[in-house]
């Protein structure tokens, strides 16, 4: 032993905590523990959404429609931010799980900084040719004011929504989702506490919400890098760890791109949405903007839910903990499907009174109320999929990872986005997405049988293990001299 104590590094309080968490926590404790902290965030983040949607349907139709437009803006920057955010967390997660705190260090400084660069290029190129891309969101002449007013706005903050992502993912991968949803709650109540405010008290109107968004994501940012440098978190993002180090940037891209690609693709597919929704009118809009953001709202929880089992799944295949992948899978899916199921059954009932809620306009209710019926079949349909693809990017298999996220809002959703309305009109607007979702879950489904089927049963001995027995070895010497 005196031999191995020589050699091997010894952990500190905050490494030996995450040991304790991650690896010796029952699952039905540990699952729960970090998914609720994020379900919370990501419900906060989704209702502040949903405020902006109700207090701008308040102006108009149009207006309402309008935040339907940016939502594929804000899904460009959040795409950025889970690429690197997610490729950042997975590979420190994994390193922390072998043991390398100094490589999760340089990874995490080297994904957020490069970020700045990469999020400020679409913020710049849209905003000195707005017009032009409201319109290729699908904006009509109409919708077109308020969506340039609300998306400077949108713009202006896309940095501090893709850095916000990329710290918040960090964080979740190291096991400290508390952390996170603080960042993140705190810039969700802020955005609700402002918009009343700036938009009817200032009567500041579409300009108000655009700001109130502004000035929310910023404040997040700022409390969630305090994390780090409060030294709240194990890695440390400061530019002293930043060097160019072409593998390691590849590594961070590869295991980001599955969520660029779903990310991006949610931006394709809700501009094809609002194009392939243009012929029947601005209500039609409107409808689809209110349904998607009670969608997402609902589909948060389930997203919540996987990223509690993200940094299990990430840090227990470094330390080949595979039994507890396994429990760890299936536990998180049944959850998911439990909850799921429930919101989704009451969303059936009360379509139509849920639409209202945010625009009282005969058409938009009733286009909204079967369309959005359709979306809580979907969402019945979500958990599967969703896991899936959240185990195979955690652990690093990008290449499945990138196909199966390729396949909700891209391969499946967009062909039948455009081929339906052919033959059914507004119908086949109103259930693509509920097509599209129980053929991803059909598709993901081999691809989990076969990776567990080729899992070792066997857990391993790894540098970790004998990190922390040597660590609780000797702190349990330096007690007993004490």
């Amino acid at each position: 032993m005196e031999d191995i104590k020589e050699t091997t590094r010894i952990m500190d309080e905050k490494e030996l905590s995450q040991y304790e968490k991650l690896i010796l926590t029952p699952i039905k404790k540990l699952i729960p523990k970090l998914a609720i902290p994020t379900v919370i965030s990501m419900m906060i983040t989704m209702i502040y959404n949903l405020v902006d949607a109700f207090f701008v349907g308040k102006i108009g139709t149009s207006a309402s429609a309008s935040t339907g437009i940016l939502l594929s803006v804000q899904a460009i920057f959040q795409a950025v931010g889970f690429m690197f955010g997610h490729g950042s967390g997975s590979n420190i997660s994994v390193q922390l799980g072998m043991g390398k705190r100094n490589e999760a260090n340089k990874i995490a400084a080297l994904g957020f900084f490069s970020a700045i660069v990469v999020s400020i290029v679409p913020m710049f190129f849209g905003l000195i040719f707005i017009d032009d891309f409201m319109r290729a969101l699908g904006s009509t002449e109409t919708i077109l004011p308020y969506a340039r007013s609300y998306g400077f706005y949108i713009l202006i903050s896309g940095p501090a929504l893709t850095l916000s992502c990329i710290l918040n993912n960090i964080i979740r991968y190291e096991g400290k989702a508390f952390f996170a949803m603080i960042g993140l709650v705190s810039g969700g109540v802020l955005n609700m506490f402002f918009d009343p405010i700036f938009m009817f008290g200032l009567n500041m109107g579409i300009h108000g919400a655009g700001l109130s968004t502004a000035i929310s994501q910023y404040i997040s940012l700022g409390i969630l890098y305090y994390m780090f440098w409060s030294k709240k978190t194990i890695t440390e993002i400061k530019f002293c760890n930043f060097e160019w180090n072409t593998v390691r940037f590849c590594r961070i891209i590869k295991n980001g791109l599955p969520s660029l690609i779903r990310q991006s693709l949610n931006s394709v597919s809700t501009m094809t949405l609002n194009i392939c929704a243009m012929p029947y009118g601005d209500s039609a809009i409107a409808a689809m903007a209110i349904v998607g953001r009670v969608a997402m709202f609902i589909g948060s929880t389930m997203v919540g839910i996987g990223q509690g089992f993200q940094p299990v799944s990430a840090f227990n295949y470094g330390a080949k903990k595979y039994k507890r992948i396994r429990k760890a899978f299936w536990f998180t899916f049944f959850i998911g499907e439990g909850v799921l199921g429930i919101m989704a059954i009451t969303g059936m009932f009360f379509p139509a009174e849920i639409v209202r809620v945010f625009r009282n306009d005969d058409k938009v209710v009733e286009i909204g109320r079967i369309t959005l019926m359709y979306q809580c079949v979907a969402i019945i349909a979500q958990p599967m999929s969703i896991v899936t693809n959240m185990l195979f990017q955690s652990i690093g298999k990008s290449k499945i990872a990138s196909f199966t996220a390729a396949l909700r809002s891209g391969i499946c959703y967009i062909p039948t986005l455009i081929i339906l309305p052919k033959f059914i009109g507004l119908t086949g607007v109103e259930c693509a997405q509920m097509i599209s979702d129980i053929m991803t879950t059909l598709i993901c489904l081999p691809f989990t049988v076969y990776f567990f089927a080729r899992l070792p049963r066997k857990d391993e001995e790894v540098e970790l293990d004998r990190q922390y027995m040597v660590s609780k070895e000797k702190m349990y010497y330096n007690k007993s001299e004490s």
